[in-house]
């Protein structure tokens, strides 16, 4: 309990001091996302399909250069643009981004889905490349607020304030583990989890991305 009131602390210290501004701006951003086309809503599933074991500041440069061309390109096409920018793993993501694309058409309307374990559920198993995390992370970044994205930054900043083991792998189970720890942190915080994601990040990283 000492460590959950002293990451409390820190918490409660930026949400008082400019980086509470810097926050509120993203989350504005992020909702305006959810009010946009299925293809703006697509460019954000492929951003997060580069995140996946990449760094997500470069995915970013991705997004805002090439991103037209994710709607456009042959598989590839988006694998030599991929390559080009040095992406980890340009073959992989240009097939899960190009396989994806069969599900463009339907985003306006997925994201309508009320049910929020629906909701993630739908995307986890039609989107491919995207798991609990990615999938997570696309939700958040198109207006949600109820979903914790758990990379290894959390995990670093979880274990570092000794509120979990360090896991070997991140399983399903796991993951909702570790979400529902977030959900009380973000309710002693009076944060949603999109809130608190942000205020971890900069907590751990000294960024605030997206």
């Amino acid at each position: 309990m000492f460590f959950m009131n002293e990451l409390i602390n820190k918490i409660e210290t930026l949400k008082n001091s400019d980086i509470a501004k810097s926050v509120e701006q993203k989350i504005k951003i992020f909702k305006n996302i959810n009010k946009k086309s299925n293809d703006e809503l697509f460019k954000e599933i492929c951003f997060c399909i580069l995140t996946a074991n990449y760094n997500a500041e470069k995915c970013i440069k991705i997004q805002n250069e090439i991103g037209e061309c994710f709607l456009t390109d042959s598989k590839k096409e988006i694998s030599e643009k991929l390559r080009d920018y040095g992406h980890r793993f340009p073959n992989a993501r240009a097939e899960y981004i190009f396989e994806s694309l069969k599900c463009k058409d339907k985003l306006e309307e997925i994201i309508q889905i009320t049910n929020k374990k629906a909701l993630r559920d739908w995307i986890v198993d039609n989107i491919k490349g995207l798991g609990y995390k990615e999938a997570s992370h696309f939700l958040r970044n198109v207006g949600f607020d109820d979903y914790a994205i758990i990379d290894f930054h959390i995990i670093d900043i979880l274990t570092d304030y000794d509120l979990i083991k360090k896991p070997k792998t991140i399983t399903k189970k796991k993951y909702f583990e570790i979400e529902n720890l977030l959900k009380t942190l973000a309710k002693k915080t009076n944060l949603t989890l999109a809130e608190l994601d942000l205020y971890l990040w900069y907590l751990e990283t000294g960024k605030i991305l997206k």
